[in-house]
């Protein structure tokens, strides 16, 4: 006798038991689904929130965070995304007291706000670099990254909005013989 002979075969009536109960689970899932793509997007962000709570509970480290860079022209952001409810710290300050203007606030807030996540988190960052336009979309990049590591299904949304993308455009170098980058000395016929 081989091995496969002395395998025991399932009777047919457990593997139609195990398939009605399949579809049963399936059936109960889909009832409780949402009905719009954007629904449905929000009740996976919720469950994402959820799983990861848990497996904060189960973990030994309370502090668990995740990391990303964001850079825009010559700002650097290092984001840190708390799993835990708190404050938005930028360089040690409250956000709102480092980007004081309504605008420079929303641009830094856009990625969470996107992702229905405000407030949901503990944020703290370090900035350096640039202006302050360019800081706080530095710090928009970062949060995007950080948001795909805690959960990738995000990435489909954040890539839409451009969130995502490192934006390429820099001040460019000045040429010796030029005033500037381009600009020429005047230049007179006679």
């Amino acid at each position: 006798m081989t091995l496969l002979d002395m395998t025991p075969v399932s009777s047919p009536t457990s593997i139609v038991d195990r398939d009605a109960r399949a579809n049963q689970d399936a059936e109960q899932k889909n009832e409780n689904m949402p009905v719009g793509e954007e629904e449905r997007e929000d009740a996976m962000i919720l469950r994402a929130i959820e799983e990861v709570e848990q497996q904060e509970n189960k973990s030994r480290r309370p502090d668990r965070y995740f990391e990303a860079v964001g850079r825009r022209k010559t700002a650097v952001a290092r984001v840190r995304l708390f799993t835990k409810q708190g404050d938005f710290i930028v360089n040690e300050k409250q956000y709102r007291t480092y980007f004081p203007t309504a605008s420079l606030q929303r641009i830094t807030e856009e990625a969470l706000r996107k992702m229905k996540l405000w407030e949901r988190f503990r944020i703290s960052v370090k900035v350096y670099g640039g202006g302050t336009k360019a800081q706080a979309e530095a710090i928009r990049h970062g949060l995007a990254r950080c948001l795909i590591k805690f959960n990738a299904d995000f990435r489909k949304r954040l890539k839409r909005a451009g969130f995502l993308t490192r934006d390429p455009r820099a001040k460019e170098r000045k040429k010796f013989g030029l005033k500037k980058a381009r600009r020429a000395p005047q230049w007179a016929k006679r």
